[in-house]
């Protein structure tokens, strides 16, 4: 089973194959490929699953989800554990990654720990078209926003994280809809994934990737296993893949 040094120090980030930053998108999936059991991940992967989430956010500068994954399952960027913090510090970086949320209406829950927490930073990225109101009360909650356009949104986020808030390596957490995009801009540049031992079932139970449009054979997006690796314990596979370049 991976260990923190197999996540931490044995990572081993491709860093300049492409444009920065580098994206690393990390899910759980059940057997039958569902991402979701009643609208959150909960109830696929297992205690030590979530524990490699956590290790796996220390390699990152910004930890980001969509807004439909705020509203489901709530995020953070914080990696819950002094030793993994301490890495982080060692490394001269903050003692947790700065949490990004990426929303079309502006439609965000500000109750949440993304909002009302101070012990990491975070940032909003939010449409042109959200209505001005959701703008100032999600400003009003102390969180910066980051407007962008219409057209090319992902495009337009990657390039501030790279060149406002200097991020090197961004981790993905969900959902669906935001990795489509990601994937369909061909920007994953390694992909992390739990298999749990469990049958979900559903026709429109989302899978790790959604959008509206599947790709054609000319266009599917092709990665290298790196590793596999079973836990016998909880039954899990964890997946590590890379980008075919």
């Amino acid at each position: 089973m991976p260990d923190a040094k197999t996540r931490l120090h044995g990572t081993g980030l491709a860093r300049g194959s492409r444009r920065p930053p580098y994206i690393i998108t990390n899910m759980v999936m059940s057997l039958d490929g569902k991402a979701v059991v009643q609208t959150t991940e909960q109830g696929i992967g297992s205690k030590v699953d979530q524990r490699l989430m956590r290790e796996l956010r220390v390699n990152a500068d910004i930890v980001l989800t969509g807004a439909g994954t705020l509203r489901a399952s709530g995020t953070s960027s914080r990696l819950g554990d002094s030793g993994l913090e301490q890495i982080r510090v060692a490394r001269g970086k903050p003692r947790a990654p700065t949490a990004a949320v990426i929303s079309r209406s502006g439609d965000l829950p500000l109750d949440r720990p993304f909002f009302t927490a101070r012990d990491f930073d975070a940032v909003v990225y939010l449409s042109d078209e959200a209505p001005a109101a959701r703008r100032q009360a999600i400003e009003a909650t102390g969180r910066p926003v980051h407007m962008l356009p219409v057209l090319g949104p992902l495009d337009a986020m990657l390039k501030h994280m790279r060149h406002d808030l200097g991020s090197s390596v961004v981790l993905v957490e969900g959902g669906p809809s935001l990795n489509a995009g990601l994937f369909g801009l061909d920007v994953i540049d390694e992909y992390f994934v739990t298999i749990g031992p469990v049958v979900v079932g559903g026709r429109d139970t989302p899978t790790p990737v959604g959008g509206a449009k599947a790709f054609a054979r000319n266009e599917l997006r092709r990665f290298d296993l790196v590793w596999a690796t079973a836990n016998d314990e909880t039954g899990e596979l964890y997946c590590r893949y890379r980008a075919r370049r």
